[in-house]
């Protein structure tokens, strides 16, 4: 109750303190706009759909990218951490993609799609799957040895080992990884939205990008609002709960 109250205070003044900044006129409004002017808008985008609508459509996207960026990823992270050679081979090569910035991909997948879902859709797993590798190559290696030479010693063969061992005790570390491929998914669905116009569905980049295009800045703010919002929401209501459990059912939280 604490901790909410102190967060709750905190938010209250981030806002009083950008009401401040407007009302001492060190930028013009069109630049800075009041907190009412986004609450404004974000009340008429809502109750119009268009919110909704572009919600959905970028969650859509995102879920169908991320699943597969998952699917791609924990088995490619698995695979590097048992294996000297995948580890000199595909997670050297994880490692140097998941330095490269998103919006890197852009101009890649516009070549080889054109604008089309499939551009966005192959943003989101290139965002998503390198990261997942490392994250699970990392968390895997974390692991005491000693389960691993305990589970050999009462003569478990190496699949037994990875079933029963290794997958269990990696579980925390997992549902880490697949928190970070999480964030750089979202991260990349957002560059591929504001560069790939296509006409199936505008997502909430496309209203960043038009707000940004015909300067109303009350629009740009509450579309940032609204993508921290549901980033928040995702790791509050989905991983940080499954993460906590995990430790704490394997001994590995903070006491």
């Amino acid at each position: 109750m604490r901790r909410t109250l102190l967060a709750i205070l905190f938010f209250v003044a981030l806002v009083a303190i950008w009401s401040a900044l407007v009302r001492a006129n060190i930028w013009s409004p069109i630049l800075l706009p009041a907190p009412g002017q986004v609450a404004q808008y974000l009340a008429h985008a809502f109750q119009d759909g268009t919110l909704l609508t572009a919600a959905g459509v970028t969650l859509r996207r995102l879920l169908m990218g991320y699943a597969i960026g998952l699917t791609i990823g924990l088995p490619l992270g698995l695979l590097t951490a048992s294996s000297k050679f995948v580890e000199d081979t595909i997670g050297v090569m994880a490692l140097g993609l998941q330095t490269l910035p998103s919006v890197c991909w852009v101009p890649l997948a516009l070549l080889w799609f054109g604008q089309t879902e499939g551009a966005m859709l192959f943003v989101v797993i290139m965002g998503t799957v390198w990261s997942v590798v490392i994250a699970t190559d990392t968390g895997v290696r974390t692991i005491p040895p000693i389960y691993a030479r305990a589970a050999r010693t009462m003569g478990s063969k190496p699949l037994h080992k990875w079933i029963y061992v290794i997958l269990p005790a990696s579980l925390p570390f997992l549902v880490s990884g697949m928190k970070q491929g999480w964030a750089f998914a979202w991260r990349s669905l957002m560059a591929a939205e504001i560069y790939v116009t296509i006409l199936t569905g505008f997502g909430l980049g496309h209203l960043l990008h038009y707000g940004r295009e015909l300067n109303a800045m009350d629009q740009v703010i509450g579309i940032m609002l609204v993508i921290i919002f549901i980033g928040l929401l995702a790791d509050k209501t989905l991983f940080s709960p499954w993460e906590r459990f995990l430790h704490r059912r394997w001994g590995t939280g903070r006491t």
